[in-house]
């Protein structure tokens, strides 16, 4: 009869080992060569006590040797702390930086904003709030590991010379743990309120430095510091929080330790004065034995001390590895293929769009746009326009159906040579933090003053301070909305791509602006650029060779 084997599951491993998986061989090595160096101390402690207890019963005893072997045990001892140290701090290394690569890779890739937060939210996350994985790895883990050994040794050194002692070690010891434990829970959940806060802020100045100039115009200022004051003085209570629960866990430790440590000498104390005499195996405390004990009493509970002192460590840590957990599972659409340079797509440049649909399951209706065409999007705001601009850009891909350009599907494989060809004019401005030229060309070939003049925009960059050596900043400061939509169409335009796809270019623009953006975008046409726009605005909508209507008619 043949028994098959049973089928287990494998425990699922907490969101905090996950986190912290790389270079697990530097984290074994780590933790063995610092309870190595733990366990040289008892040898050491035995040297001393052999030494002192010699003097006091007048045996012969070599200062020489008992120096150099001191001394030789505690360089020892040193230089594998040092490597344990070194070891710990490349295997942090690598955990941050494995989490920084994950965070920003997805990030660059995701095709929409993320349900974790926002920009403020994920910055955190990506760097105040990874580091705090780094003492984790460098502290806890390493304690964890002497936890494990180092107080069994001791144990079984004291119980071998004296029942009595092993006896208070072992009743004041687990209390540390157990302690260690109850406070652990409160730490836990003061350490995610605070790291939800730290985001939670963040993400408020973000959207407030964003809209500073309006801030400004409404004369909001003293109403939005005070949210921020408030906020401020939130995160600040929960911050003395955890501070709270880390001081009064490491006050109870420092209690029991300097309890165990006190019953201890007292024990040794009066054994050697002759007035205990049970506690031993048969025969009386030595000297030698009493200050071995004394020695290594206070050693016993060091562990449990820097376990202790790492435990808001791990529970500032697990908080982290909670909400990485939680923006890893905010599942979006991603971008199409890699994101950098590539190569241009040839052939003419047909669009088609058979088939698609929207993220909330509204169908698009079916497009066929030849190479030259000049096209308006039009429809009611959240009917989808935005959405077909980024379909066509493949800069998204759609839930159903298909997406052809130049005579292939859109996929990963043909979106950066497709995007190659398209300039982009997004609704709101946004500039990267380099200088204006840089912001302009994007690392791309093409006339810039052309772009500026047919732009309209020529003279506002003559008139910045540095001209297309300044920087504007991610909102474009110092610029109006006019001024920065005008540079935006030279971005697009720059390059003289076959398609431009514009989004709103006329929004929240004076009829003067809304003309030259307008002129700007149809002398592209004119070279024989295919122009896509989705527009609200009726007159740039007649201006164009059709017009496709997303959702309901306006």
């Amino acid at each position: 009869m043949v028994r098959s084997k049973q089928q287990t599951t494998p425990k699922p491993r907490k969101a905090l080992d996950l986190w912290t998986a790389p270079e697990p061989r530097r984290r074994r090595r780590a933790s063995a060569l610092s309870v190595v160096a733990s366990l040289i101390w008892p040898l050491q402690a035995a040297i001393v006590a052999s030494a002192l207890g010699g003097l006091l019963t007048g045996a012969d005893v070599s200062a020489w040797k008992t120096g150099a072997s001191f001394i030789a045990l505690g360089a020892l001892r040193a230089l594998l702390s040092l490597l344990s140290e070194q070891q710990s701090d490349a295997a942090a290394e690598a955990v941050l930086r494995e989490a920084r690569a994950r965070i920003v890779e997805a990030e660059a890739h995701r095709a929409t904003e993320s349900p974790f937060g926002g920009a403020g939210s994920i910055s955190a996350l990506a760097s105040e709030k990874l580091d705090l994985l780094a003492p984790y790895v460098t502290r806890y883990a390493p304690a964890q590991a002497r936890v494990m050994v180092l107080p069994i040794v001791i144990f079984a050194l004291a119980l071998w010379h004296s029942w009595a002692v092993a006896i208070v070690l072992l009743i004041t010891g687990p209390l540390i743990p157990v302690f260690m434990a109850l406070v652990g829970f409160a730490a836990k959940e003061a350490s995610e309120r605070q790291m939800s806060e730290i985001g939670t802020l963040n993400d408020a100045l973000v959207d407030r430095l964003s809209a500073l100039v309006d801030i400004r115009l409404l004369g909001a200022r003293d109403t939005v510091m005070s949210e921020f004051a408030t906020q401020a003085g939130d995160l600040r209570q929960r911050t003395m929080a955890v501070l709270r629960v880390a001081f009064l866990s490491s006050t109870v430790l420092e209690l029991f330790a300097a309890i165990g440590v006190a019953m201890v000498a007292v024990y040794v104390g009066f054994s050697l004065l002759g007035v205990l005499e049970f506690g031993t195996w048969g025969t009386a405390l030595t000297p030698q034995a009493g200050i071995f004990l004394l020695l290594l009493a206070p050693e016993y509970y060091q562990p449990l001390r820097d376990l202790s002192g790492a435990w808001h460590d791990k529970a500032s840590a697990d908080a982290v590895a909670k909400e990485l957990t939680e923006w890893e599972a905010g599942d979006t659409p991603t971008l199409l293929g890699a994101g950098g340079p590539a190569v241009a797509m040839t052939g003419p440049v047909d669009i088609r769009l058979k088939g698609c649909s929207l993220a909330n399951g509204r169908a698009l209706p079916d497009m066929t746009i030849t190479q030259g065409e000049t096209i308006a999007l039009v429809g009611p705001s959240g009917a989808g326009k935005t959405t077909t601009l980024r379909l066509i850009a493949g800069l998204l891909m759609p839930p159903t159906g298909e997406v052809t350009v130049a005579g292939a599907p859109l996929s990963s494989d043909t979106a950066d040579a497709w995007r190659a060809r398209i300039g982009w004019m997004p609704q709101a401005p946004h500039f990267l933090n380099a200088s204006l030229r840089q912001n302009l060309t994007l690392g791309r070939e093409g006339d810039l003053d052309t772009a500026l003049e047919q732009a309209a925009v020529s003279q506002v960059v003559a008139a910045l301070p540095q001209g297309l050596n300044t920087r504007l900043g991610e909102t474009g400061g110092g610029l109006s909305g006019g001024e920065a939509r005008r540079l935006t169409l030279a971005r697009a335009i720059y390059g003289a791509p076959d398609v431009i796809l514009a989004d709103e270019p006329t929004a929240d623009l004076d009829a003067a602006t809304a003309q030259i953006v307008t002129d700007g975008l149809l002398a592209q046409a004119e070279r024989g650029a295919t122009l896509i726009v989705a527009t609200h605005d009726s007159q740039l909508a007649a201006r164009m060779d059709r017009i496709i209507t997303i959702g309901e008619a306006l």
